[in-house]
This record gives structure tokens, sequence and C-alpha cells, in this order.
């Protein structure tokens, strides 16, 4: 399916059709809310797949899974292509599938896991007891971030919290001896690739000649730097300054003026028409946003007339507003004939969702929480499918890691260390090398080790050890 030009210019506002259009050379493209944004992204691609530019030449970064689906599959609506070769994929994503094909670079193994933030706690609080930390000084949260942000630069080590730094290089050591990486090193770890190895990195640069960025304004500052070490001369950044709302995980919307000094030729198109809001609602947001300094200015407008005037409900506390949230859905659902799906309700914690649900109860409205820790996220239910699948297949390295000393047997680090020596040097799995030193005649683990050894091998072929 070929995406004509004239078809173009009648899907498109004259902007838009601008954004799709343009292809060499660095774009900004400033994006208002509800400007088409996504519209744009997909029908740019398009139009760079029908003028002969190959797939695999394409790399279009955004920030969420769904995003990237939804991006890929209006793609191939318009193509009516497989994209097989495509890249659209979120900036973790794309460091994982780097780190897949290059990580034995950096010392770890190439099937490494990806640990979250169960995973880190745990580790933090086995190096912190390893290192004798008090119960009152590990803060596993509070330490968490600490560690995030000394990692991704946003803090460096001071006094007030320099007595984590021997715990965080500990936390650095397990997660190499567990061959595993954190979240942050999904970013981190690709950019101590390519500054380590510039003959991976100009591959990389030189099959990805044409990258997009989309929600710009939420990139971090080493996301930031991985997309200038990737890309060339043809790269366009889809973003709005007004729109930035992650500082707190590392966002930067300074980036935008960043990438201006870097591509000093840059080329900027605006995108202020709204199709989303009515000029009420608009007049408001750009009041509202008029009075944000160091911004891009612009003025969001809109086709679809005034609507309705805005209302500001203030409750006397929790209960009131619950009540008054479900007297509105309830009067708004009768009065426009609309189902109960077709409402949503935003909150800024989960701890506000109580009054709310009782208030749904109370006016018998149906409804589905969002949000909490998934059951298959748990700690306890993680390491239980890590006894299975390592029951099911004892060469796997990833849960074998995960679940040797879990529940605690006295296997330590420098057991673990002795074990993948021994796994590299016969280039075996690590249940093959611990079968094999504990058979060796001339075995370097002690009596106790092989104790806790056997203790452990046995129960993994069988059954979960309670």
């Amino acid at each position: 399916m070929s995406v004509d030009l004239q078809d173009l210019k009648n899907e498109l506002n004259p902007e838009q059709f601008k954004a799709v259009t343009t292809v060499d050379g660095p774009i900004l493209i400033i994006a208002g809310a509800g400007s088409g944004k996504t519209r744009v992204i997909t029908f740019r691609i398009a139009h760079m797949l029908d003028i002969g530019i190959p797939q695999s030449q394409i790399l279009a970064l955004t920030f969420t899974n769904k995003a990237a689906r939804e991006m890929e599959e209006r793609i191939k609506q318009l193509t009516g292509k497989k994209l097989q070769n495509l890249t659209v994929s979120t900036f973790h994503a794309f460091g994982v599938r780097i780190l897949r094909q290059n990580i034995e670079q950096l010392g770890w193994r190439e099937n490494f896991s990806i640990y979250d933030e169960t995973d880190r706690s745990s580790l933090i609080k086995e190096t912190g007891r390893e290192l004798k930390f008090t119960a009152d000084a590990l803060d596993v949260y509070k330490i968490g971030n600490l560690f995030s942000n000394i990692k991704t630069g946003r803090k460096n080590w001071e006094s007030a919290n320099d007595m984590y730094r021997q715990l965080y290089e500990g936390y650095q050591e397990g997660l190499k001896l567990y061959n595993a990486v954190d979240f942050d090193d999904l970013i981190t770890l690709p950019i101590k690739l390519f500054h380590e190895h510039p003959d991976i990195l100009a591959a990389y640069r030189e099959r990805y000649k044409y990258i997009m960025v989309d929600e710009f304004q939420d990139t971090s500052h080493q996301q930031y730097e991985m997309m200038h070490l990737l890309a060339g001369t043809n790269v366009a950044v889809v973003g709005d300054d007004d729109q930035s709302i992650y500082s707190w995980r590392g966002a930067d919307y300074q980036n935008i003026v960043q990438f201006e000094k870097d591509f000093p030729n840059v080329q900027e198109i605006r995108l202020e028409q709204n199709y989303r809001s009515t000029e009420t609602i608009l007049a408001a947001a750009n009041g509202v946003i008029s009075h944000n300094t160091n911004r891009k200015e612009k003025h969001l407008w809109s086709g679809n007339g005034n609507g309705k005037p805005i209302e500001i409900f203030m409750p006397e506390n929790e209960t009131a507003e619950a009540d008054f949230i479900a007297e509105s859905i309830q009067g708004i659902a009768m009065e426009e004939k609309l189902k109960y799906d077709q409402f949503g309700v935003l909150m800024r914690a989960n701890t506000q969702s109580r009054p709310l649900e009782e208030a749904f109860l109370e006016a018998n409205i149906p409804y589905t929480m969002s949000g909490g820790t998934s059951f298959f996220e748990r700690k306890e239910i993680k390491d239980v499918i890590s006894y299975l699948r390592v029951i099911a297949n004892h060469d796997d390295d990833v849960n074998l890691l995960r679940i040797i000393n879990t529940p605690r047997r006295g296997i330590g680090r420098s057991l673990l260390e002795q074990i993948n020596t021994a796994a590299r040097a016969m280039k075996s799995s690590l249940w093959t090398a611990i079968d094999a030193l504990l058979k060796a005649e001339n075995s370097p683990l002690s009596e106790k080790t092989k104790v806790d050894l056997n203790h452990s091998l046995p129960s993994l072929k069988t059954t979960i050890p309670c």
C-alpha cells in the first residue's frame, strides 16, 4: 500500500504535512497537547518507507511498550507491510537488545537476567547483611533510590550519603556475580559499551541512519546521550516542554535546548492545532502554561468551538469529594446515556482510592482498579517459579542463581565466584560446574561447602524445599 503525497495533504494540516515529509537533517517537532503527534510519527515512518528507505535503517524510540505497540500497529495498517525489520522500541527495550548482543564485552554472560525493584531490594538487603549494616541503617527503598540517582548521574557521593558507598560497590559486584543488571543499567551499560568499543557504536550508527524520538521532553540525560551517540544527521525528535512531568525520575525538558546546540542546523516545526479539546479548555490551559519560564512559546487553538464552561468543585474533605464524583458519574451517565466503562477517575496516589471505592460501592457503580503490585511480581511467587524452571531445566543459569541460596544455605559470594569460574573454564552451565566440583578428587571446595551444595542440588532435582 502506497502513501500518496496528495493523500497526505488531504489527511494532514499544513504543519503536520511538513513534519511528515521533511525526512533529511535534524528536525525538532514541537507538538502541543492533542495536536496529532502520534499521527504525524506514524505517517512520517510510512512516508519514509514509501520513498524507499529500508525498514532496517529506521529506529523509532518511545517511552512505553504500549505506545511502541500502538505505533507499530498503526504503521502496519497504513502500509500493509509486516515490518519485520523496522525497530519501534522503548529506550529500555532497545538497551536490552544492545546488551543481548554485546554484554560479554563488559564482563557479563549473554543470558543475563534483569532485576526489578523486588530483586534489587533483595540484593541490597543481602549486601547490607554481609557488610554488617544495622536494620535501622538499611532503609531499602531510600537506598535503592540513592543507588539509582548515583548510577544515572542525578546525584554524587557526598558526606550525607557517603556511608552507603561501600554498600553501592558491593551491590554492583553482586549484580555482576549473579549475572544480572538492574533497570538503570539498560541505559547506562549501552552508553558504557559505546564509549569503550567505538567499533560497536559505528556498527549501530551504520545500521540506523534515521532516528525518531517520541515524547522527547521526557528523556533523561542518559537517554539523550544514548540517542546523541547513535544519531547521525537524520534525527527527528517530537516533544513539548509544557508537557514535561517526569523530572522526579530524571527527565529534563532542557534536552530540547541541548538538541538545538548539538544539531545547529535543526529545522523546527510547530504543531499547534488541537483536535482533542474545546477553545474554553485550551484558553484555560494556555493561561496557566504561559506563566512557565524557559519554554517554547506556542498557542494552542481548536476548531471544536467553545464547548461547556469549566466547573470547579472544592470539597470539604475526601469523603465529600468521593460522593461528588460518584453522583456526577451517575448524573452524566443518565443524562448522556453513557456506560460506566466510559468514565475514568485519575488519582495522584493509590492511598486515595479507599473513599472513592466506598462511594462507588454505596452508589452501586461497578469499577476496576488499575495499579499496585502484580501477583507474579511478588518475591515469593518469583522464587517458586524459579524453582519450577530449574527443576524443568537444570541448565537455566538465570533462575538457578536466583534460588541457589533461597532459603539461605550458607552459599556466599566467594563460593559463587568459584562456581562461575569453573563454569567459564568448562564452558558449561552452573549446574554442570557445581556437579563437577562436587565430584572432583582435587576439588577446591571445603567439606562444609560440599555439604551445603549436596543439600541444595537433590532438593532442586525433585521437590521445592519449604
